[in-house]
């Protein structure tokens, strides 16, 4: 009866209960070492076979996108510094020009300028001049009618005075000799 108890709490024979843990049985070694043996091979052949190829090619795959990606990098930095050397000097020619033509147009200005105030210089003289010319002329004309009132207020005097009528010439002649 002891063959075919069992235990009450585990339901299993109570004689496998004595042997232990089966890994750790003795008797089973050499069985276990052949399964090792041959999984082992198995796995190893897989990986070296089939795995490690795999592996391999993603591996260089990865490292030549790697090297790719930074050989575009530095073309990339190199067009970037070689863009940015043309816009500084494309930005140092198009001040140089502006300023060229900052001061062309400053220079011409300062010609029109010039001009205009030599223009308007010579037509103030010739005002000037044209003005003198009417001031001579109603100078002139203003002594003539300054000689005539004289002229004829003589003549009202020296009637009045004397009585005596003088003729025009002769008033002229007397206011003449003064």
């Amino acid at each position: 009866m002891a063959e075919g108890a069992h235990t009450e709490t585990t339901g299993v024979p109570a004689e496998h209960e004595a042997a232990g843990f089966p890994p750790f049985d003795t008797t089973t070694f050499p069985s276990q070492l052949f399964w090792l043996a041959i999984t082992f091979a198995f796995l190893f052949t897989v990986l070296w076979k089939v795995a490690g190829p795999k592996i391999n090619l993603a591996i260089t795959n990865r490292r030549g996108t790697i090297n790719g990606a930074i050989a575009e990098a530095g073309k990339a930095r190199a067009d970037a510094e070689a863009a940015q050397a043309a816009y500084e000097t494309a930005l140092a020619g198009a001040r140089s020009r502006g300023n060229a033509l900052a001061e062309e147009t400053r220079q011409k200005l300062n010609a029109e300028i010039a001009k205009a105030k030599s223009d308007a210089d010579a037509q103030a003289a010739q005002a000037m001049s044209a003005a003198e010319a009417r001031i001579g002329q109603t100078r002139e004309s203003a002594k003539a009618h300054v000689k005539t009132a004289a002229r004829d207020a003589a003549i009202a005097i020296v009637e009045r005075l004397t009585g005596d009528k003088v003729s025009a010439e002769d008033a002229s002649a007397a206011l003449g000799k003064n």
